[in-house]
């Protein structure tokens, strides 16, 4: 996931000057990507202008610095539907942020599109659930300084136990946003009626919560 991902779809949820770009990133958008610094958005906002993914119009602003609104174009809004719905490979760690990102971006989806995503994930988990839980977990150190080995593997024993119960938590939100998906509990609209809106408060979510970095 790239930075140009991110901006794609928060300038297609709502143009936006880099200002308010940056404010979102470091308010929500934070549990999306860290420590986003104002000269790497605009730096990505004129390679995408470049690119032709944006354009901009300036904003007069009487008594203080005019603002560029940027708006993403129908060539962006190609990369950023690539994106959302192109192949997803889950990353061995399961809080990583290009899953939650994905989800962040659903009303740019159809139904069917996010369910395939959410399979995507849940399989990849519970195949690295079935192959990982039971692994030899011994500690393999031969250190050459003193080494409290028995503190050590308690510790990493007791780590592992709140690994398993993060990631089964996961594991059932997953099935349960799968089962809502496909019951109709949650709903989907076309895309387009989502342009213009405000960019929505997302549930915070972060590496020690059960559904991963989202908005």
């Amino acid at each position: 996931m790239k930075l140009e991902h991110l901006l794609l779809g928060l300038i297609g949820e709502k143009p936006s000057t880099g200002y308010e770009i940056k404010r979102y990133l470091d308010t929500h958008g934070r549990f999306l990507r860290s420590n986003t610094t104002m000269s790497q958005v605009y730096r990505s906002l004129a390679g995408m202008v470049e690119r032709g993914w944006v354009v901009f119009t300036v904003d007069d602003r009487p008594g203080a610095q005019d603002a560029k609104i940027y708006r993403v174009t129908p060539e962006g809004m190609t990369v950023l539907l690539d994106w959302l719905t192109g192949p997803y490979s889950p990353p061995s760690r399961f809080q990583d942020p290009e899953f939650g990102a994905r989800l962040s971006f659903a009303g740019f989806m159809t139904r069917e599109q996010l369910i395939d995503l959410i399979e995507t994930e849940l399989t990849a988990r519970e195949e690295q659930v079935a192959r990982f839980r039971l692994r030899d977990r011994t500690l393999q150190v031969a250190p050459d300084v003193e080494f409290d080995y028995e503190f050590a593997a308690a510790l990493n024993e007791r780590l592992h136990v709140y690994g398993m119960a993060a990631i089964d938590g996961y594991m059932d939100m997953l099935r349960e946003l799968r089962r809502d998906l496909l019951d109709g509990v949650i709903g989907s609209a076309p895309a387009s009626s989502h342009q213009g809106s405000s960019h929505r408060t997302a549930p915070e979510t972060s590496e020690t919560s059960a559904s991963g970095a989202t908005r």
